[in-house]
């Protein structure tokens, strides 16, 4: 949302020498040019879900602009960190995450895959918001379910973390 102003300080610190790094969940990537990509080394990718509907109903948008994102980074040879949050009963199905592993090893350019628990530490903010927060009964993962999402990931030939 903030893309001018993320251009802006990515070059500024590209001219100082510094490692730049975008964590988006890519459905803005058009905004950003050819040469504007060069000023990122690393993007962090969010993906929330491979299917559809499940996407739309998390974040409210369509997932084609992010696998549209996720090829362009591909295509310009972009390193990409994937960031999946694992939330029991929202992003565990087991399908949908065969399907992400398998279009993310397609891609060649992720580095690795970072398997994020979901955890309750941001509930506070959603009721200092007095916003409906509608995972407050939403338990965190198994371990056991954190390393078999880690490894179908893995099974890929992707490094999962």
């Amino acid at each position: 949302m903030q893309d001018r102003f993320a251009v802006k300080l990515l070059s500024a610190a590209r001219q100082m020498g510094i490692h730049t790094a975008l964590d988006t969940n890519g459905s803005l990537g058009d905004r950003l040019s050819d040469a504007e990509l060069e000023l990122i080394d690393l993007v962090l990718l969010d993906i929330k879900s491979w299917d559809p509907e499940r996407h739309r109903l998390l974040t409210g948008a369509g997932i084609g602009p992010v696998l549209d994102f996720a090829r362009r980074l591909a295509s310009s040879k972009r390193p990409v960190w994937l960031r999946y949050v694992l939330v029991p009963g929202l992003t565990d199905n087991h399908e949908d995450i065969a399907h992400l592993a398998k279009f993310t090893a397609s891609l060649g350019n992720v580095q690795r895959v970072d398997v994020l628990p979901f955890h309750q530490m941001g509930r506070f903010k959603w009721k200092s918001l007095k916003l409906n927060y509608t995972l407050d009964a939403v338990r965190p993962p198994t371990p056991e379910l954190v390393t078999q999402v880690r490894d179908q990931f893995r099974a890929e030939g992707l490094q999962s973390y």
